[in-house]
């Protein structure tokens, strides 16, 4: 005599996450990642606060508030005219920033593929140098003239870098190589361009938010508002497009097309963020790396990359505006001090694990 017994079908939940239903929606969240997100709000709320608190001359947290939410205040002006349109662009810049460097790295399957690296940032700025230095467009163009750069940078890495099919190491040999033929480009315009026009240039292409206003934040904020969803939705897209070739194609994912959308949308906001405020070096490197190692996950966190990309921005101009008062250091001085020591780390670390070898 035999004996079966019914089994209740078993409920399969990848560890450390949790399920939300609605209807017939479901979610499945990391819950690390969401506690890393909470936590990383309220560090760039704090930083905010901070940032609108302190400068020349202190503004009390109160005030603050009442400026925000547009109450009569005695220090209107520098909160909500000097310093609130500033940070607003500081936060955008860092945003996008974030984001951008989260979808390339992702894109090359490389921790050191991120935008200022490869030279999309750098085809920017020698975009928007040579025209000053020739004086191509009004004022007003110049971050539509650095977005072109930006692309035209990134199509000439991966036209470079392909060979049917996009191999890591190569596509970041090839965008150094870019970015350092580039950064000759804008050397060799400043040195031939008007000294008033090349002294306005190098300024900019410090990576500085000072004078930085909502102008500026204008364009950033409708990239944003069209980029911030896109890369959003695209995050199923980005976990395919971080396999290596064979696993991808077994599954059947379009590789070269999610691999070319990515890249693409992180170009446009790296260029955008780089035309409002210039190449503020690293953050595109950091961010991410940062955002992946403290959420543990496979997968570079997209809402992590962007919260720490606004509050790395934030910061450095904070320390940039006060440490040596009067005089003010461009953000991207700040954010090389910390980014430089951090990408040779990154190298060595990159070099031991793959024992020096490359393609």
């Amino acid at each position: 005599m035999s004996r079966t017994a019914t089994l209740a079908p078993t409920r399969l939940r990848p560890a450390g996450h949790t399920v939300l239903r609605r209807g017939r929606a479901s979610f499945l969240l990391h819950r690390r990642s969401v506690v890393v997100a909470a936590l990383l709000t309220v560090l760039l709320a704090c930083a905010v606060v901070a940032y609108l608190c302190v400068g020349e001359s202190f503004v009390a947290p109160g005030e603050v508030v009442r400026v925000l939410f547009g109450l009569p205040s005695p220090d209107e002006l520098v909160v909500g005219t000097l310093r609130l349109p500033r940070l607003v662009v500081g936060l955008l810049a860092g945003v996008a920033f974030g984001i951008a460097g989260a979808l390339v790295q992702t894109v090359a399957r490389n921790p050191l593929a991120s935008p200022d690296v490869i030279g999309v940032t750098h085809g920017a700025g020698a975009a928007t140098v040579a025209a000053l230095s020739f004086n191509l467009v009004a004022a007003d163009a110049l971050p539509y003239v650095s977005v072109a750069g930006g692309m035209a940078a990134a199509l000439l890495v991966y036209v470079f870098a392909w060979r049917g099919g996009l191999h890591s190491s190569r596509f970041v040999l090839v965008g150094i190589g870019v970015s350092v033929a580039l950064g000759s480009l804008t050397q060799l315009l400043l040195t031939k361009g008007d000294y008033l026009v090349a002294q306005q240039a190098k300024v900019w292409l410090t990576g500085s938010l000072n004078s930085r206003g909502y102008e500026e934040a204008g364009p950033l904020l409708v990239v944003l508002a069209i980029g911030v969803p896109a890369a959003m939705w695209a995050a199923r897209a980005q976990r395919s497009a971080s396999f290596d070739d064979d696993t991808a194609t077994a599954l059947g994912v379009r590789l070269g097309r999610v691999r070319l959308g990515l890249t693409a949308l992180g170009v446009v906001l790296a260029s955008v963020a780089t035309g409002a405020v210039g190449p503020v070096d690293f953050v595109a490197l950091l961010a991410p790396q940062i955002a992946r190692r403290l959420t543990r996950t496979a997968q570079t966190p997209l809402l992590s990359s962007a919260l720490l990309g606004a509050l790395i921005v934030v910061v450095a101009d904070l320390l940039a505006r006060r440490l040596f008062s009067p005089i003010e250091l461009p953000t991207g001085v700040l954010t090389a001090v910390v980014g430089a020591p951090y990408l040779m780390w990154l190298i060595v670390r990159t070099r031991s694990r793959t024992g020096g070898t490359s393609s």
